[in-house]
């Protein structure tokens, strides 16, 4: 098992993953607000 060094790992694909978790929560709560105010607006 390799020695581990702190700050010499590559966490390039974490930071794209964690960008792209970030991004499709922040859709859902847009895409989940924006149901509700439908709801809201047309009384279902």
């Amino acid at each position: 098992m390799a020695e581990n060094k702190h700050g010499e790992m590559d966490t390039t694909q974490q930071e794209k993953t964690f960008e792209g978790f970030v991004r499709v929560s922040v859709w859902g709560v847009v895409v989940s607000i924006g149901i509700l105010l439908f709801l809201a607006l047309f009384n279902s």
